[in-house]
């Protein structure tokens, strides 16, 4: 599933190409949604935003469409005129005179009142955006220390959207590796050190990953291996997809785990399991 930085890559392409656009088609094949076809044809997009994990379409008359990719669905942008090659089921498609944006196999799409945004189920529940503009280490640091947090192990902790939205798998990975925690770690345990790091990192390698297209590695590691001549797919993560590989730090080797139902990857030395 993409996590918050790839939605947000998204939502930046998406806008660059319809944003204050005239629109050539909306062509919806979800769930009755068709009926929105010509209502939106008429206007322009104004806004294309990300929420965590979730996509926001605004248009000018007071609509928006809401995407959660979920599993399986998948944003491609292509000249107008032009389809995707792909086997997947196709949800919508926008166009304009020079591009066209299709959504395939997602399976939660909605058109909504902008005004209503903040009462949708799934966005009215979110925590602090990891990549919001206005989230601050000391909201993230307000939310560790939290009665409703604070109790929770890591592992579990940073995969919850109401923690902090737009963290997720791979994420979750390096955060732990980079704070030198452990999963089964909780906020109530740690010193005010281990929390302010912990904080910094949730947001500085969510927003690396943003900028570096994914890439949660040291930068300067990632330099001297790539003038070793290692491909991205070995020098992208620190320790997530490594699994027997020596740690970067320390030599030993990373083993993987399922924790709350996901592969997670960490390192015995140097995040110690609690006493």
């Amino acid at each position: 599933m993409p996590e918050g930085p790839e939605i947000k890559r998204l939502s930046s392409r998406l806008k660059k190409v319809l944003v204050d656009k005239a629109l050539a088609g909306v062509e919806f094949t979800y769930q009755g949604l068709g009926a929105y076809n010509q209502e939106l044809l008429s206007q322009k997009i104004v806004d294309v935003d990300s929420r965590g994990k979730a996509l926001i379409i605004s248009f000018s008359e007071g609509l928006s469409i809401y995407s959660h990719n979920q599993l399986y669905g998948k944003w491609l942008i292509v000249r107008s005129g032009k389809v995707p090659k792909t086997n997947r089921s196709q949800r919508l498609v926008i166009s304009t005179n020079r591009h066209s944006a299709f959504l395939f196999s997602a399976s939660d799409i909605q058109v909504l009142k902008t005004v209503d945004l903040g009462s949708h189920p799934f966005l009215s529940k979110l925590g602090p955006d990891a990549l919001g503009n206005a989230t601050t280490k000391n909201q993230v640091l307000e939310q560790l220390v939290s009665k409703r947090f604070r109790r929770r192990s890591l592992g579990a902790l940073l995969l919850d959207q109401g923690f902090i939205a737009g963290l997720g798998n791979y994420l979750r990975s390096e955060i732990l590796f980079n704070s030198k925690l452990h999963p089964l770690e909780k906020p109530m345990n740690l010193s005010e050190g281990s929390l302010d790091v912990l904080a910094r990192n949730i947001l500085g390698i969510t927003r690396q990953a943003y900028e570096t297209s994914g890439v949660t590695n040291d930068l300067g590691r990632v330099s001297q291996l790539k003038e070793k001549g290692v491909k991205r797919s070995r020098f992208r993560f620190a320790i997530f997809s490594r699994n027997k590989m020596p740690c970067y730090v320390c030599n030993k080797k990373i083993i993987r785990e399922e924790v709350n139902g996901r592969r997670l990857y960490l390192c015995q030395g140097c995040q110690p399991k609690p006493l």
